[in-house]
C-alpha cells in the first residue's frame, strides 16, 4: 500500500501571491509565487506556473523523462512567470499536457504563455522548448479525466476571471481555490462546490478582514480573500484540512506565524502554506488499513 500508485500527496513549491519576495523576512514561508504539485496514483499534476515552477523544474531534472499534467488558474503574471524558466520544458523526451481556460478577450493559454516569451520580454520564444507540449483549452465546468483521476473546475470571482480546481481520486479530494474574492452577501456557491467534503482545501487568504475592509487602503475588488473567510468556507463545506495560501508579499514570517495561530484557534486542522510543505492525502482504503493496524497494536 505504500507504493506511489497508492499515494496522493501535495507539495508546495510557491505559496506567495502578487510578486515574488525573497529576503531575510520571508525565509520560513518562502517568497516564490504559486506552484503546487500533486502526485496522485502515480500521475503528476502541477497547478499554476509562478516562480515556484522553476524550483520544481530543478528537482525534476534527476527524474527524467517526465510527463505531467499542468493546470493554470489564470494568466496573471504571478501565476505564469516561472514557465519560461521551467527547464524540463526545454528538454526533448519530456511531455506536458497544459490546461487553461480561454481569456475573456478570446486569447488561449498557449497564446498568453507565448506572449510573455516574445522579444523584448524574453530572449527565447516558447517554440524553442524541446519537450512535447500539448495545450488544451479548458471550458469552465468541464471535467478532465486522467485514468482514475477526475479534475473539476469552477469559475472564481477574480478580475479578468480565474478558475479553481478540485482533484478527485479513490474517494479523496483536494481543492485548489486561488485567486478568488469572497462575496459580500454570503458564501460563494462555486467555492463551496469545489470544497465540498474535501480532504484538503487550499484557499486564497491574501488578507486579513481588517486589511480587506480598511478605510484607508481597502482591498475590496482586488480579487482576493481573507483567512477569516477561509475558515467560514472550510466549516460550511465540511473540509478536513485547511491550507492558508497566496500570502501577501508584505506579510513577513512573523506576521504569518501570528496569523497561523489565529487560524488554528478557529479551525484546529489548519496550516499555513510554506515552500517545501508536503501533505499526504491517504485514500479511505489506506486510512482503514492504518486504523486497523493501530487498533491491533493498541489491543
Amino acid at each position: 500500500m505504500s507504493s506511489i500508485q497508492n499515494l496522493f500527496t501535495i507539495h508546495f513549491w510557491g505559496v506567495r501571491g502578487s510578486i515574488a519576495c525573497p529576503g531575510p523576512e520571508t525565509v520560513r514561508y518562502g517568497g516564490n509565487t504559486p506552484c503546487v504539485e500533486m502526485r496522485v496514483g502515480g500521475e503528476r499534476l502541477i497547478f499554476d506556473g509562478g516562480t515556484g515552477l522553476r524550483v520544481l523544474g530543478q528537482s525534476l531534472l534527476s527524474q527524467m523523462p517526465v510527463e505531467a499534467y499542468m493546470f493554470f488558474t489564470h494568466s496573471h503574471w504571478d501565476h505564469i512567470q516561472g514557465f519560461p524558466f521551467f527547464v524540463p520544458a526545454f528538454i526533448k523526451g519530456n511531455r506536458f499536457h497544459i490546461h487553461g481556460m480561454i481569456a475573456p478577450n478570446g486569447s488561449t493559454l498557449e497564446q498568453r504563455l507565448s506572449d510573455q516569451m516574445h522579444h523584448p520580454n524574453f530572449p527565447v520564444p516558447l517554440q524553442i522548448m524541446g519537450a512535447d507540449l500539448k495545450f488544451y483549452d479548458l471550458p469552465v465546468s468541464q471535467k478532465v479525466e486522467i485514468g482514475e483521476i477526475t479534475v473539476e473546475n469552477a469559475l472564481l470571482n477574480h478580475p479578468g476571471e480565474a478558475v479553481g480546481y478540485r482533484v478527485n481520486w479513490r474517494g479523496c479530494a483536494a481543492a485548489y481555490v486561488t485567486d478568488t474574492e469572497h462575496l459580500s452577501d454570503g458564501l460563494d456557491e462555486k467555492v463551496l462546490w469545489l470544497a465540498r467534503n474535501a480532504d484538503v482545501l487550499i484557499y486564497d487568504a491574501t488578507y486579513t478582514d481588517e486589511e480587506y475592509s480598511s478605510p484607508k487602503s481597502s482591498k475590496v475588488g482586488w480579487g482576493h480573500s481573507t483567512w477569516q473567510e477561509a475558515v467560514k468556507v472550510a466549516r460550511a463545506a465540511n473540509v478536513k484540512k485547511l491550507v492558508i495560501f497566496h500570502h501577501d508579499p508584505l506579510h513577513n514570517d512573523d506576521f504569518l506565524d501570528r496569523t497561523g495561530e489565529l487560524v488554528a484557534q478557529q479551525f484546529p486542522d489548519a496550516i499555513m502554506a510554506r515552500e517545501g510543505l508536503s501533505i499526504q492525502v491517504a485514500p479511505p482504503t489506506v486510512q482503514n488499513a492504518i486504523a486497523q493496524k493501530e487498533a491491533g497494536v493498541s489491543a
